[in-house]
């Protein structure tokens, strides 16, 4: 069975940072593509960033281009997302995802998720 656990959500201060881990079992991490999406109260789920499988390659979304770090472990079947100079925009709750082999920012493309984990930014 495939779990994907994300943990380090919380509230920080705007400027703040903060490190999302996303821990995986029930699959061979090292062949996952893994994304970051988030999803903020009213809104529709947006993609945040990928990582590619060997963890050779990573794309941002915009919104968080030059803030927010991916990068992954596949000896420790992690993946992080580091988050620096937080805004209250960037409040939602933060899924990690898995696609088999396949980077992309559509949703669709990824297999499996995460239950998320809440990150609130204070202004």
């Amino acid at each position: 069975q495939v779990q994907l656990v994300e943990s380090g959500g919380g509230l920080v201060q705007a400027g703040g940072s903060l490190r999302l881990s996303c821990a995986a079992s029930g699959l061979i991490f090292s062949s996952y593509t893994m994304g970051w999406f988030r999803q903020a109260p009213g809104k529709e789920r947006e993609f945040v960033g990928v990582i590619s499988w060997r963890g050779s390659s990573t794309i941002q979304a915009d919104s968080v281009k030059g803030r927010f770090t991916i990068s992954r472990d596949n000896a420790k079947n992690t993946v992080y997302l580091q988050m620096n100079s937080l805004k209250p925009e960037d409040t939602a709750v933060y899924y990690c995802a898995a696609a088999f082999r396949k980077s992309s920012s559509y949703s669709d493309t990824y297999r499996y998720w995460g239950q998320g984990t809440q990150v609130t930014v204070s202004s």
